[in-house]
């Protein structure tokens, strides 16, 4: 029988996150999201429409508005969630956006958002967290990366340096807090089934991106949850420091 367990996954309103939150909780496990509010459509009223959606589905979730590439914000977000009574025992940083564009063309505008929001962000929202996890001697800390972090991609500069960085501070972390109970690891999915994947021409989808995959198709987000799940369970207590590749054999590393 799981242990019931709070989990925290940012970017919870994205394809990749909800998945995520709702493998959590089909394991048994509280769930929080975070959602970045004023972001394209996710507006207070919108988000208490998409919970609203969900709970008619049987997914009970508390969302909570963040930037987590500011300090700031993810350390009010601590001291909310403190104030509503809650403690984070597995934390998922999944949070992340792309500005794509050749060095020559990429803005340092566009470097600093994709540095901040996607590698910042760990530190951001691990550090007001981790006090908690060691006091209470047992804690999981999932960082989403991806595939183009190892193999890197044209055109992404600075995301594959920002998911790169990503796994450099899961190893490190999860050096100082082996002995506490608590396990770092990096999950690195390859092209998922999602409406940012939607988007890439299908003639560029079918000629350049699936041949690349030797299984020969799009990775499903529900697969990345299943992984998860399992990395924050109990009988995952060994696995710590590690990169999980799950990519369908397009980087085997």
């Amino acid at each position: 029988m799981t242990t019931q367990r709070t989990a925290l996954v940012t970017g919870g309103f994205g394809t990749l996150g909800l998945a995520i939150a709702r493998a959590l909780q089909d394991a048994g496990h509280k769930v929080l999201l975070t959602y970045f509010q004023g972001h394209g459509d996710v507006s207070g009223d919108y988000a208490q429409g998409w919970l609203k959606q969900q709970a008619a589905e049987g997914y009970e979730f508390e969302a909570y508005p963040v930037d987590v590439a500011d300090y700031a914000s993810t350390q009010a977000l601590a001291d909310r969630l403190q104030a509503d009574g809650h403690e984070v025992d597995i934390l998922v940083n999944n949070a992340g956006i792309t500005r794509d564009a050749t060095l020559r063309k990429l803005s340092k505008e566009n470097w600093d958002a994709v540095l901040r929001t996607n590698l910042d962000s760990a530190y951001n929202m691990t550090k007001p967290f981790i006090d908690g996890l060691l006091e209470r001697g047992w804690g999981r800390i999932v960082n989403i990366s991806s595939v183009n972090g190892s193999k890197g991609q044209f055109g992404q500069t600075n995301y594959s340096a920002a998911k790169a960085g990503l796994h450099g501070f899961t190893k490190s972390l999860a050096l100082e807090v082996a002995r506490k109970g608590i396990t770092v690891n990096t999950i690195s999915p390859g092209y998922l089934n999602t409406p940012m994947v939607a988007e890439v021409p299908k003639d560029i989808l079918e000629s350049q991106i699936i041949p690349q995959i030797p299984i020969g198709r799009l990775g499903e987000p529900a697969e990345v949850a299943d992984l998860v799940v399992y990395v924050v369970s109990e009988n995952a207590a060994f696995l710590t420091g590690s990169n999980l590749a799950i990519n369908g054999g397009q980087h085997l590393y």
